[in-house]
């Protein structure tokens, strides 16, 4: 008789991409799939590791899913993801709830692992380590070292994430396809190189193949993603083959429109703007990680760049393509953050005109160099500066959004009950809606129309 699973996701688009692959190796070996986890003899739970919030999301979903234990179908409870990988043995004895904490280098054998966890086995959970030692530090060497532990069957120990043993979770009309994981820079609050390793591009006919795969599984609208889009083929050996493929993603049959996320401004190249906005299909839509302003700051947290150079870069973007969306990220209180730099940042915000901004405030975070930094914010003044910028930043949105009434749209209907949709320069989930009144769109339809109203970030459209 055949097992039933359920997948939970927590956490990001790449997060969503690995789900999938887990998936697709479960239907593979003959589970079920089923949407509850209420339904499932084993709930899987793809844990985020990212921030504290985060964090306590995923812990929250483990234990509710927990909660299900001997009163129905639920007989185990599983923990993947980056919190997995992340804290190995040291979450296993911090949350004694869960069955099993599993790592990467587990999913390849999914399938197995979870029929000796429901058979009463225990798993021993991994101790963490550095994942960037996996692979040779220079980036050219990694692709046949890659090879040869994909011929030893042991892929996922430093695989990008990503296969064709993927299977859909959703009816969504569109899908992230990972083009890449992991990442060579040190920003000193991050600790995704630590567990998620060095920066590994998949190579290109494998990712059209997934792109060709999902095209015809009901998704018209492609979003690439990875921990820095900016960095894909340096390892393969040609920084720009994202310029020189692009256009291939948008000649698959039944794709209307491909979506870049996470570009590391340092890092975005004046050919990846000039390909992003010429060719056909792609969306003009920057995901920018500034994540601050000031040039101390920035250095501190082992990053480039200041004001001025981020709103040239953006001037660069609206020069070519006025109707652009770009949206950034930015971290409030880190170590050293004094109040002329944080009205630096929040000059900025007033004037960059971005169409969506997410705030966080700064915690420190294991395996990363800022744990050790001196001249901690004081947490009271975090928290302060944090709802200042956070009203600032939907107050900046708002008016960005009202600035495109009157502006032609093409919106992707992904909700019919609501008729609620994105327009190009909306990302997934994150960046606001489109909607529209007394309409009958269907899911997956494409609508050009004409903003007529805005309410935050969300913009109400007509149909022309």
């Amino acid at each position: 008789m055949s097992r039933t699973v359920a997948i939970v996701t927590m956490g990001c688009a790449r997060n969503e991409v690995d789900s999938e692959e887990l998936a697709g190796r479960l239907a593979a070996e003959g589970w079920t799939l089923v949407e509850n986890a209420d339904d499932a003899e084993v709930a899987v739970v793809n844990t985020c590791g990212f921030i504290e919030s985060a964090k306590k999301d995923s812990v929250d979903a483990l234990l509710e899913a927990n909660s299900l234990k001997g009163h129905g179908t639920t007989k185990a409870v599983v923990a993947v993801g980056c919190m997995a990988e992340r804290y190995g043995k040291e979450l296993a004895e911090a949350l004694p709830e869960a069955d099993a904490i599993l790592g990467f280098d587990d999913y390849q054998d999914i399938s197995a692992k979870l029929n000796s966890i429901l058979s009463g086995n225990s798993h021993q959970s991994h101790t963490p380590q550095d994942r960037r030692a996996l692979l040779p530090i220079t980036p050219v060497a990694r692709a046949e070292a890659r090879r040869e532990v994909r011929d030893a069957e042991h892929t996922s120990s430093v695989g990008a994430g990503g296969s064709l043993f993927r299977k859909r979770l959703g009816n969504a009309p569109w899908a992230p396809l990972k083009i890449a994981s992991g990442c060579d820079r040190r920003c000193a609050f991050c600790a995704i190189p630590y567990f998620r390793g060095s920066f590994i591009s998949r190579p290109p006919q494998e990712i059209l193949e997934e792109a060709a795969w999902l095209a015809q599984n009901g998704v018209n609208e492609l979003f690439l993603v990875s921990e820095n889009t900016t960095s894909y083929g340096k390892d393969l050996g040609d920084l720009k083959l994202m310029e020189k493929i692009l256009h291939r993603f948008a000649e698959i049959p039944g794709v209307e429109r491909v979506r870049l996320s996470y570009l590391q401004p340092a890092e975005v190249r004046p050919s990846l703007l000039q390909a992003m906005i010429e060719t056909e299909k792609v969306a003009p839509y920057f995901d920018l990680s500034f994540q601050h302003t000031s040039p101390s700051v920035l250095r501190r947290m082992r990053r480039f760049g200041d004001s001025e150079k981020f709103l040239h870069l953006i001037n660069q973007i609206r020069a070519l393509s006025p109707e652009a969306g770009i949206r950034s990220n930015f971290i409030v209180g880190f170590p050293g953050e004094t109040q002329e730099d944080f009205d630096d940042l929040a000059q900025f915000v007033a004037s960059a005109k971005l169409d969506a901004i997410g705030v966080f405030g700064y915690s420190d975070e294991d395996n990363t160099e800022a744990l050790d930094l001196a001249d901690k914010v004081d947490e009271d003044v975090i928290k302060e500066r944090l709802e200042s910028l956070s009203r600032l930043a939907d107050e900046m949105v708002s008016v960005r959004a009202q600035a495109r009434i009157g502006e032609n749209v093409r919106v992707l209907i992904e909700d019919a009950e609501l008729q609620e949709g994105r327009a190009a320069h909306q990302g997934p989930e994150v960046d606001g809606t489109t909607s529209f009144i007394g309409t009958d769109f269907a899911v997956g339809q494409y609508v050009d129309a004409v903003v007529i109203d805005s309410m935050g970030a969300d913009l109400v459209a007509r149909p022309l």
